[in-house]
């Protein structure tokens, strides 16, 4: 299987997305032994730590994200940019990813062999 990259864009639980996203990126990594993974845009709160979920009658996914090293997804990439933007340091989410700057993280896509958008 060719190298797989998912690319998170939506904030988490605005919609089903994030969720079905890390289920099957975890799903994959059985699978493939090549993935990376991206945040970038609102993509990037689904890594803030200590959401609150109970208010709006939704599961915190946000532990399952720390499987990622038991599931061997170690190519984890952040957009600089859109951490600025929205005020948020590394110190603020739930797992360590590489921040990469805009042109570094487009790299990172273009030598994606198929994206697969959350």
């Amino acid at each position: 299987m060719s190298q797989l990259t998912y690319l998170f864009r939506s904030a988490p639980h605005s919609c089903s997305s994030g969720r079905e996203g890390v289920d099957a990126l975890l799903a994959a990594s059985a699978y493939c032994e090549d993935i990376s993974v991206v945040f970038m845009g609102d993509g990037v709160y689904q890594l803030l730590l200590g959401q609150q979920t109970s208010h709006i009658l939704s599961k915190d996914y946000s532990p399952m994200l720390k499987l990622f090293d038991l599931y061997d997804i170690e190519q984890i990439y952040l957009c600089e940019a859109s951490l600025a933007e929205r005020g948020l340091a590394q110190a603020d989410l739930v797992i360590e990813a590489q921040v990469l700057k805009q042109p570094e993280l487009v790299a990172q896509l273009h030598r994606a062999g198929k994206i697969l958008t959350f």
